[in-house]
């Protein structure tokens, strides 16, 4: 495994906390709520809305989500308003498009060379 940020191998209990850190996004309901929720905050009912989840499914999602510091909710009269404003969550999704975009573009050229 490579070096982590100070150089050290991480400990078994970082590599258990990395390992839950990446099923958490593993999850498709979660990222699709990401990405919504990255473009502008949103409450429940519009996440139904957009989704087609459930509320109690969206409510399990997001709280999983605002447990790991993800998303964050603030009250509007008797709505929840939640938003995906933690720079990690912007990071992580041009990290991951970026590598995807890349591996695309190298299996079109394998493809156009063939």
């Amino acid at each position: 495994m490579g070096a982590f940020v100070d150089g050290a191998r991480p400990s078994p209990e970082l590599m258990e906390e990395i390992s839950r850190f990446f099923r958490l996004l593993s999850e498709p309901a979660r990222l699709q709520l990401l990405c919504l929720l990255r473009s502008e905050p949103l409450d429940v009912s519009s996440l139904i809305q957009a989704t087609g989840f459930s509320q109690s499914h969206i409510s399990r999602q997001l709280g999983q989500l605002q447990r790991a510091g993800l998303v964050s909710c603030e009250r509007d009269g008797s709505r929840l308003i939640y938003s995906a404003d933690d720079e990690l969550v912007e990071e992580l999704c041009a990290l991951v498009q970026g590598r995807l975009r890349q591996r695309l573009e190298a299996q079109l050229l394998q493809l156009q060379a063939a």
